[in-house]
């Protein structure tokens, strides 16, 4: 028998809390699980990665998990776990890259924590397959990277929008492959 609660997308969503939890008990956690300049000065290569299970706070945390929770399981549903895969970790792996150049030479104090823009590559490989979606998706995305800079939160809203662009594009190219 198999158990529907045992998906790729709640599997990452537990790392995902259990890292959260490490990153809260380490000293600086934050600085060294987070996407910062640490990555080139001090070595810390695993930051890339680790940037998508690092939060900035339980609320934080806890909105990027619903989301996750909720267009992950979508897509691994119909169209499987390697393309969850590929649409998250590999996209959002490409997305860290980019934010990180985007710290590098116009924003070097920030430390980028937090899985959205890993799941803002996965939305935009969504707005791409799903067009009665994709509307509401970029709508979305807009706002959750503008709005808050409204009102003054420090957000990465270039990561948002960098993990839109290479999801979609990804998406491109992974039709390109499969057929």
């Amino acid at each position: 028998m198999q158990n529907k609660n045992l998906t790729l997308t709640n599997i990452i969503i537990a790392i995902t809390v259990l890292m959260y939890i490490i990153q809260i008990n380490i000293n600086y956690g934050s600085l060294v699980l987070g996407l910062n300049r640490y990555m080139v000065i001090e070595g810390f290569w695993w930051q890339p990665l680790s940037t998508m299970f690092a939060h900035g706070g339980i609320g934080h945390l806890g909105m990027n998990m619903f989301v996750l929770y909720q267009f992950g399981n979508a897509v691994e549903r119909y169209k499987g776990k390697t393309v969850l895969f590929i649409a998250y970790f590999v996209f959002g792996l490409l997305t860290s890259l980019v934010s990180f150049l985007y710290i590098l030479f116009l924003d070097n104090h920030v430390n980028l924590v937090g899985a959205s823009g890993a799941i803002c590559a996965l939305l935009g490989y969504v707005a791409l397959v799903d067009t009665y979606q994709r509307k509401g998706i970029v709508t979305w995305i807009l706002l959750i990277s503008v709005a808050p800079l409204l009102i003054g939160l420090p957000i990465a809203w270039y990561s948002h929008l960098i993990g839109l662009a290479i999801g979609y594009t990804g998406g491109l190219l992974l039709r390109k492959f499969k057929n």
